[in-house]
């Protein structure tokens, strides 16, 4: 530990300071893991990985900064040892581990809830961080941390703007205030959207392709249309859910918009989401039944984060029904979106990756000018639905 900090700069670290855990010992990650009752506690642990899944933890090419594993030793390898922290959105660049690879094998001190993350014995919310032996206490201290980004999640740079209404609130105040925040955006006639997503969806890899949502198919942009093997405009959540079909709002708001299969989208219908079913054609990984669609495992949490902003976005107002999520399949037409306890648990899973981050600063950029918040902060959702 002591090597890996000689290089980070001294730095002061008031944000990091634990408030609800003053003089508290630090317990140790089998400890905590046996303590899951939503108490707060600093945990001292080494940095293991980062949590992709309830037993999965890379050690490598992490895919973001918003989760690391801690363990007794630096070598566990066993996930039921380990215990998952969050980590929100002000302590991101200092230690996510997308930003600071240099933390895997780091010995840390974490105070927050003791709660289950990734349907895994975790600390969610955190209020500090510090390299262990970093005394807790009340008052501003100097901590050497370890070198920091100035690179962040995209919409870190409108926390102090974009999102400044909302910063500190929790459950329906929050749904309220972000309500407010993301309903002024431009909106694009259903005719727009075409060549919109020809850039919101373009294959990184490809730039003469689009990525097809359920399917994972890099297919040329220019086989836009309505016959067999073309894509078309899939709305996530179906427009038959509220009855708006493909009126300007939320018919074609990009934030719930995407490339898909002509016959894979059909297929999908207006179904709500599950876990479950029979392997849908032409789509491998996707499951379905009468009632519901699984999507594959990459794009779980997309699906559920495209919801959790419709939910939010269309409260009743512009003429539109109030769009609400609940824990039910077979909706119809009725203006709600199901499995609601199954969408928090693929977010949790699947946190946002570069193509869901690139894709909400386009549309923010480049044509409706608002922002899908739970990609930004993927700890809003359980604050709102749990």
């Amino acid at each position: 530990m002591t090597g890996l900090l000689a290089a980070g700069a001294t730095v002061v670290a008031t944000l990091l300071v634990p408030t609800t855990a003053a003089g508290a010992a630090p317990i140790t990650v089998a400890q905590a893991i046996g303590q899951q009752n939503g108490s707060s506690a600093t945990v001292r642990g080494y940095v293991v990985g980062q949590p992709t899944a309830a037993t999965t933890v890379v050690r490598s090419n992490f895919p973001s900064d918003y989760a690391l594993a801690l363990a007794d030793t630096p070598d566990q390898t066993n996930s039921s040892q380990m215990i998952y922290v969050q980590i929100t959105s002000s302590f991101r660049s200092a230690w996510g581990l997308r930003t600071n690879p240099g933390l895997l094998g780091a010995r840390i001190d974490v105070t927050g809830p003791l709660t289950a993350y990734f349907s895994h014995p975790g600390l969610t919310s955190p209020t500090a961080f510090a390299s262990a032996g970093t005394a807790p206490t009340t008052t501003s201290t100097t901590a050497t941390l370890p070198p920091t980004s100035t690179t962040g999640a995209p919409g870190g740079d409108y926390d102090p703007t974009y999102y400044r209404d909302a910063i500190g609130k929790s459950g329906s105040s929050l749904k309220t205030v972000l309500h407010q925040i993301i309903r002024t955006n431009t909106k694009l006639s259903y005719d727009q959207v075409w060549n919109a997503l020809k850039v919101t969806d373009e294959d990184p890899g490809n730039a003469a392709n689009v990525v097809l949502l359920y399917s994972g198919r890099s297919q040329s942009k220019s086989t836009n249309g309505g016959n067999a093997d073309d894509w078309n405009r899939e709305h996530v959540w179906a427009k038959s859910h509220g009855d708006f079909g493909t009126a300007t709002g939320p018919g074609t708001d990009l934030h719930h918009l995407r490339p898909e299969d002509v016959s894979v989208n059909a297929n999908r219908g207006n179904k709500d989401f599950d876990l479950g079913g029979s392997v849908a054609a032409e789509a491998p990984g996707n499951y379905t039944d009468g009632d519901s669609w699984e999507p594959r495992n990459a794009v779980k949490g997309d699906v559920a984060r495209m919801l959790f902003y419709m939910a939010v976005r269309y409260e009743g107002g512009d003429g539109f029904a109030n769009l609400e999520l609940n824990n039910n399949v077979g909706n119809g037409t009725a203006p709600y979106m199901g499995r609601q306890s199954v969408l928090l648990q693929w977010h949790a899973q699947d946190p946002p990756d570069a193509f869901e981050k690139r894709r909400n600063q386009v549309i923010y950029d480049a044509y409706q000018h608002n922002r899908n918040p739970f990609i930004d902060h993927p700890e809003w959702a359980p604050s709102i639905w749990n």
